[in-house]
């Protein structure tokens, strides 16, 4: 059987819907191809899932230290991890059906299987078409005018350490453990290592964090870095840095795992009963029948212009496979700006200084634009305002003092350069810095915006006005 289309999207994940649903609400119909489930890796193998249980980990912690709040829990808080599991699951699922209805809404046509692109063909004088296996073994073959790749990426693995039940990990495995351990090494302290290393320190697991660059999450701001290893570490993380692994070194024996490391001081021998593997992701760029085209494909992505247009003009690629920010909403952005391209448009693909960044351990980070190294390796001369959430009455008020607000502009134009937030709720407190640069706000105007009291939000004004030296709470 074979469906013609105005766009056909490989890969259901949050690039491919959100591409399927901005071209029919332009009227034009769309065919999304997923050989798993609709949602991709954000819905159900990363940002919903792992956030659902770091909601259940914050909440343990929480009723663990209730006596502080003047609140007394007659007998002892006890974590029910299968509960935990089954909200976790209850939660992805609500979203999966959410996410199905709009697909009928908007009248998409959706197509579990895997697709191949063919080359031309009887079908079309142009590669670009797609052949889809079914679930069920029989085969369709979708036409499109254009067609964009979405595939998105998987976990990278570290040879010698690839997952093994019941052992080794990748976060896709740790996601659906049936149980938590009582020691986990977790192996890259980047986004997804310091997240898992929050959680679980939250759940009372006992947690070692090995990183092989000096300071963990080692692309953010170094005080950033500086506040969050000091947290973790107060909270009973061990943090080792400035280490490298030796794989081929691991062993298994009586239910736990060693594998030895290089450090400044010698080799140690890091023990766990289970070994977490997060040290960046992979675009998913095989087996889709690239060979079949024209599209380039450089240090496993694939590359584009500023409108995500492969070498093949009528062939588009979003999202993670491109090589560019992994993140969500990074990728969802890219589909709006290829289909809007494909619509006749002109936005290109947003600055990476434009794009916010979340990490969603304790204490929460969240920054957009440069930081004060990059500010400066780019010959900017600047100015920073920096406050502390200790000065913050609401942040007093949870119990969550620590961490801080921090704003980086060119001391010359005056420009906002860059907005780094550490504590509570920074992630939800980020979108108003994101709309400044958008808007090309200078940190002045921020400073005259009215913040309500006592709220979070008064930090970024505070720096905004410690820029100028004119901070009122700190």
């Amino acid at each position: 059987m074979t469906i013609a289309c105005d766009i056909a999207i490989i890969g259901g994940g949050i690039a491919g819907y959100t591409a399927a649903i901005k071209a029919a609400q332009a009227g034009k119909k769309a065919v999304v191809i997923e050989k798993e489930k609709l949602g991709g890796t954000c819905l159900h193998k990363g940002c919903i899932p792992s956030k659902a249980l770091l909601r259940s980990a914050e909440v343990f912690a929480t009723l663990r230290k209730a006596d502080a709040f003047g609140v007394r829990v007659d007998g002892a808080v006890t974590l029910d991890f299968a509960k935990v599991q089954q909200r976790k699951n209850g939660t992805v699922e609500n979203l999966y059906k959410g996410l199905q209805y709009l697909m009928r809404k908007h009248g998409i046509t959706v197509l579990q299987g895997s697709g191949t692109v063919i080359g031309p063909s009887i079908f079309s004088p142009k590669s670009g078409s797609v052949a889809v296996e079914l679930a069920d073994g029989e085969m369709e073959t979708v036409v499109p005018a254009h067609l964009i790749i979405a595939t998105g990426s998987r976990p990278r693995l570290l040879k010698g350490l690839e997952p093994v039940e019941g052992r080794i990990m990748s976060s896709d495995e740790a996601l659906e453990m049936d149980e938590l351990p009582k020691s986990m090494l977790i192996v890259g302290g980047g986004v997804i290592g310091v997240e898992w290393a929050s959680m679980l320190i939250d759940f009372g697991i006992e947690v070692t964090l090995a990183e092989s660059a000096e300071r963990l999450l080692p692309g953010e701001e170094a005080d950033a870095s500086a506040e969050l290893t000091k947290q973790l570490r107060r909270r009973g993380v061990r943090i080792l840095t400035g280490i490298q692994l030796k794989p081929e070194t691991y062993t298994f024996s009586d239910g736990v795992g060693s594998v030895t490391a290089d450090t400044a001081d010698g080799p140690v021998i890091l023990t766990a009963e289970r070994l977490l593997v997060s040290v960046g992701r992979q675009g998913n760029v095989e087996g889709i029948g690239l060979e079949n085209t024209d599209v380039r494909v450089e240090k496993g992505a694939i590359k584009v212009n500023a409108f995500f247009q492969t070498n093949e003009p009528h062939i588009y690629a979003v999202g993670d496979v491109t090589g560019g920010m992994q993140l969500a909403h990074a990728a969802a952005h890219e589909a709006i700006v290829a289909v809007g391209h494909i619509l006749g448009g002109a936005e290109q693909a947003p600055q990476h200084a434009r794009i916010p960044r979340a990490i969603y351990a304790k204490p929460e980070i969240a920054s957009i634009g440069l930081t004060e190294d990059e500010a400066g390796k780019q010959g900017h001369a600047i100015k920073v305002g920096k406050v502390p959430f200790q000065a913050i009455g609401k942040a007093q008020v949870l119990g969550e003092p620590e961490g801080f607000a921090k704003v980086i502009a060119d001391a010359k134009t005056n420009d906002l350069l860059g907005v780094h937030l550490v504590g509570p709720h920074a992630t939800d407190l980020l979108s108003e810095a994101s709309l400044a640069m958008l808007l090309d706000a200078a940190p002045w105007e921020v400073a005259q915006v009215i913040h309500p009291h006592p709220t979070l939000s008064e930090a970024l004004g505070e720096a905004m006005l410690a820029v100028d030296g004119k901070a009122l709470a700190f």
